[in-house]
């Protein structure tokens, strides 16, 4: 395992006999040298399993597409859709859209969500407003009894207060008495815009399959080319819908619940206890527990909602903070119950717990930060150590490979991805230590900003551009830090040692600093 991570040293260190040489000798003799070993043991044991991970996943996405079996792929579904048109058997829909101040987009999800292809007196439309502007309030229920008029049944519902935030939203929204007739709820975020067809190809998979508790869409970003951000934003979540999205549906029908754009059994929410606001991840708690209550999911890769990215630096942050912390103090939440629960297969139980959770949501994080951020650039100050290639090199060369093949047209900004990637992952693994250890902020919950479409985008930008005035807001400290010892270790690495590693390091550093400057996205400081 030794030869496998470190190589023998090109040269070997002298003590130096004076002063500060010698005390420097000293320490890394005696304390640094172990040290580092331990971390980079520990951290290549990590690499490989994530790149096992995405070797597995990469192998059954290649099964399932070139022989087709993708799960969806086996319902009959324009039999069902036939049969449901023959019989006038439409069942009850509710759709919910939960916002809170979504100024820009409030008209485009309502909109898209009141023109949805299904027999009028079968679907209502819940829009569960916690805005705390009074003025947007009334805009929203303005817009609610236009629709209203035209004939689509809208519920317009508010609260006194956020309890639960979105959980406590959706709750709430289910336990109207105009929803006990209802089978199926349909959850789109504010921003998110569904075909008119997305009830005709989502609720037969449930008519079909009693089984089936979720039927999941991927995502269609409009904004994905509004910045560089967005760009890279979009082949990380290409990645996610594409393989692990469809991987976990494949092998166990077993996947995380993305919040929006999918269509729950009423029933399997009840079964699953409800919506719950014990963590910022509601959606991945409440596909959790239905999922050890034996319900089975399906990801229909073929159906795609449009929504929105987040375009500015702020918003995005603060969304990776949620979704880096909410899954690890849910598995601290969790594993207990999912290792006792005897109505699943072992095989679920573990993928639930090693796969799904322990190096996706985990050890994902930390070996991108603490390993290629942390301890490969200091292993250049320690001549003593020596990483072999397959660990420095060819397994996050697979792993990132892997990742990027998904969005072909971004392939050429794979560079840019690395870099960017790596900066947010000192963010990603500070959050997920925060949920694990539940510390401060780990119920921190900010809605993410929206836009609205394209168009208003491109018109708002000067505006975006003055919003970010105060030093504190566009300054990231730890970031920064991480570019000034990057850099040192770029230097030292150009000034002493034989090798080209400098040119990553200073690549690396450049983005820290960019980043941490705040100088990403479509909001920069003037």
């Amino acid at each position: 395992m030794k030869n496998l991570i470190f190589q023998e040293p090109k040269e070997r260190v002298t003590d130096g006999t004076s002063g500060i040489s010698y005390a420097w000798n000293s320490i890394r003799a005696s304390v640094i040298v172990p040290l580092l070993h331990l971390a980079i043991i520990l951290c290549s044991v990590m690499s490989l399993m994530l790149f096992i991970e995405r070797v597995y996943m990469a192998i059954v996405i290649l099964y399932v597409k070139v022989l087709r079996k993708k799960r969806y792929t086996e319902y009959k579904l324009e039999e069902m859709k036939e049969d449901l048109e023959l019989n006038k058997s439409y069942p009850m829909v509710l759709v919910q859209i939960p916002m809170y101040n979504e100024k820009e987009v409030y008209k485009l999800s309502i909109g898209a969500a009141c023109g949805l292809s299904w027999p009028s007196d079968r679907l209502i439309v819940q829009v569960l407003d916690d805005s705390t502007n009074e003025v947007l309030r009334k805009l929203v229920e303005l817009e609610c009894l236009k629709w209203t008029e035209k004939g689509v049944n809208v519920k317009y519902e508010t609260r006194k207060n956020r309890n639960g935030y979105k959980a406590g939203a959706l709750k709430e929204g289910l336990e109207k008495q105009y929803v006990k007739n209802c089978q199926f709820v349909v959850i789109f975020d504010a921003d998110f815009q569904p075909d008119e067809d997305f009830l005709w190809r989502t609720i037969p998979y449930l008519l079909e399959n009693k089984e089936l508790g979720l039927v999941q869409a991927r995502w269609k970003f409009v904004n994905a080319d509004e910045c560089l951000m967005t760009r890279l934003q979009e082949m990380s979540l290409d990645y996610h819908f594409s393989v692990e999205q469809e991987v976990g549906s494949s092998t166990c029908q077993f996947f995380g619940f993305n919040g929006t754009a999918g269509v729950w059994r009423i029933q399997a929410i009840e079964d699953a206890g409800g919506w719950k606001d014990r963590t910022t991840v509601e959606d991945m708690d409440l596909a959790v527990r239905a999922s050890l209550k034996g319900w089975k999911f399906v990801f229909v890769g073929d159906l795609g909602v449009k929504n929105e990215l987040p375009s500015t630096f702020k918003a995005y942050r603060y969304q990776q903070h949620r979704w880096s912390c909410g899954p690890s103090n849910l598995f601290r939440k969790m594993t207990r119950e999912i290792i006792l629960c005897e109505r699943v297969s072992v095989w679920k139980r573990l993928y639930l717990i090693y796969a799904f959770f322990i190096v996706r949501k985990i050890i994902a994080h930390w070996v991108t930060f603490f390993f290629y951020c942390i301890v490969i650039p200091t292993s250049v100050l320690v001549p003593e150590i020596q990483l072999t290639k397959p660990i420095a090199i060819y397994i996050p060369a697979t792993i990132t490979l892997l990742n990027a093949v998904c969005t072909p047209r971004s392939f050429h900004l794979i560079v840019f991805w690395i870099l960017f990637e790596n900066v947010m992952s000192l963010l990603r693994a500070k959050a997920a230590i925060i949920g694990l250890l539940e510390a401060n902020r780990v119920n921190e919950w900010v809605v993410t900003e929206k836009h609205g479409n394209t168009k208003k985008q491109k018109n708002n930008i000067k505006t975006l551009k003055k919003s970010r005035s105060r030093v504190g807001e566009r300054l990231h400290v730890l970031e920064l830090i991480m570019g000034t010892f990057m850099l040192y270790c770029a230097i030292y690495n150009l000034i002493f040692c034989q090798d080209h590693f400098f040119v990553y390091l200073l690549l690396q550093a450049g983005a820290f600093f960019i980043m941490g400057f705040g100088y990403v996205g479509t909001s920069v400081p003037n």
